[in-house]
């Protein structure tokens, strides 16, 4: 007689059970074979007994031998917790020079001058950030378009390297821009700092254009990408798209895109249900994503069968989850979730948010992850009665619907998305989109794997 260890299970297919441990381990068995384990009918005899054992999903002891070997495993899948908060976002302007139809953030006209951080709040931000117990820190500048308050960013940086020569932390850089504004001289500072470039291009120059409202947009945008890396150098810049309506029947064109302007990699990401774009995800929307992101996998690993290698970063997010024993800073994978404990924001306005989505609701006057304001203490914003509220639906291991889904260990929880799109932060899994398009994916993602070894094998290598 063996005991049970804690694993979940449901059926992969027709055929298939899958079963997951709590550190991710999988196995892929015939129906039926979860219940044929709960009832203790796996004789100790046959391989998959040996496989239950070695995966920590049975023992032939109470207490398993390797007991401590799991915990430490379990530890390191929940390693992101040890530094706290490590990604600073700070929103230096909601102006902006580009009218994309799947606006997040509620973005100003260029010349509103008023929606700029101010030198006295940029001040409080830098000096909260630095509070962090995180000994690595990436601080992030968003907007709007963040080039238009350029004089604050380089303000900001200047600053944060004069206060660091006492902290001592491993700060990374990263700006946040559409690429049109950047001067030489900007692209100067950047590289002397050492400032990465994370950029948008959707794709061809028609749909690029018709999603930003522009009928310059990619020329313009193009031009800025090649001059960043002329002066920057060409791997300091990496770029992801948006999946707007438009987008859904362009999948071989979007990845030819990337691929004559020379990304090797694209990040295939969904519309948000925030701002403008969450008037503009309509009732087949969801769906359509889904085919989208399979029809669109499928060309890029015809492109690495032929030798192109060429990455899709949503998939390698899960694969690390799945085939790796280690975390990942994605925040939207996390449990706890990455609101608060992986990032925080500080707006324009002075106030701080649990995540980027969550100064976006506040656009619409909803501030129910505002957790204070720059001139508070550091206490009173990170461990405030609001931030234990918030932890309280966090986890998706006690969450109803997540704590007892055989992808909890590869999937995250995300109250803002569901206080946005159900009114309420805990959620309702069989409604909700996140939900649906994770487990859709990571079931596509291993029956992959399990049935043609030659895209293992590619996606192996782009977790490398």
């Amino acid at each position: 007689m063996y005991h049970l260890l804690p694993f979940r299970f449901e059926p992969l297919n027709d055929h298939y059970d899958i079963l997951v441990n709590e550190v991710g381990d999988y196995l892929i068995e015939p129906l039926g074979t979860a219940h044929q384990i709960a009832n203790r009918e796996i004789n100790e005899n046959e391989e998959l007994f040996k496989d239950l054992t070695a995966n920590f999903f049975i023992s032939e002891t109470k207490t398993p031998a390797l007991i401590d070997n799991l915990a430490s495993r379990y530890r390191t899948k929940k390693s992101f917790l040890d530094s706290f908060t490590s990604l600073h976002i700070f929103v230096l302007t909601l102006r902006c020079n580009q009218n994309c139809i799947y606006c997040q953030a509620s973005s100003r006209d260029k010349n509103a001058k008023q929606s700029d951080i101010s030198s006295t709040d940029l001040d409080l931000a830098i000096n909260l950030m630095f509070m962090s117990p995180s000994t690595a820190i990436t601080m992030e500048f968003q907007g709007g378009e963040p080039t238009l308050a350029f004089e604050k960013l380089k303000y900001a940086v200047e600053k944060t390297e004069i206060l660091n020569k006492e902290f001592e932390k491993h700060i990374t850089y990263v700006l946040c821009t559409n690429c049109i504004n950047l001067t030489s001289l900007q692209l100067s500072f950047l590289k002397e700092h050492n400032i990465l470039i994370s950029t948008s291009l959707d794709g061809p120059e028609f749909l690029h254009n018709q999603n930003r409202g522009k009928t310059d947009g990619y020329q313009n945008t193009i031009k800025g990408i090649q001059n960043a890396r002329d002066i920057i150098g060409h791997d300091r810049i990496s770029a992801l798209m948006t999946t707007s309506n438009e987008s859904l029947n362009f999948s071989k064109e979007i990845i030819d895109a990337y691929l004559q302007n020379g990304f090797s990699e694209i990040f295939l990401r969904a519309l948000n249900p925030y701002g403008l774009a969450k008037d503009n995800i309509w009732d087949d929307y969801n769906t359509c994503f889904l085919s989208f992101y399979f029809k669109t996998l499928d060309y890029i690993l015809e492109l690495n069968f032929k030798g192109i290698r060429f990455v899709e970063n949503f998939t390698t997010l899960f694969l690390k989850k799945i085939l790796t024993p280690f975390c990942i800073g994605f925040v939207d994978l996390q449990s706890p979730a990455g609101i608060i404990n992986s990032v925080v924001v500080y707006n324009y306005d002075g106030y701080v948010y649990a995540s980027d989505e969550s100064r976006m609701i506040a656009e619409n006057n909803d501030y129910s992850f505002q957790i204070g304001h720059l001139s508070d203490s550091y206490n009173d914003i990170f461990f405030s009665s609001k931030v234990g509220e918030i932890a309280q639906v966090w986890s998706n291991e006690s969450l109803a619907g997540c704590s007892d889904c055989a992808f909890q260990a590869y999937c995250g929880a995300d109250p803002v998305r569901n206080y946005s799109t159900q009114g309420d932060p805990y959620g309702y899994r069989p409604k909700s989109f996140f939900c649906k398009r994770n487990k859709a994916i990571i079931k596509h993602l291993l029956l992959l794997m399990d049935e043609h070894p030659e895209v293992l094998k590619v996606f192996k290598s782009w977790i490398k």
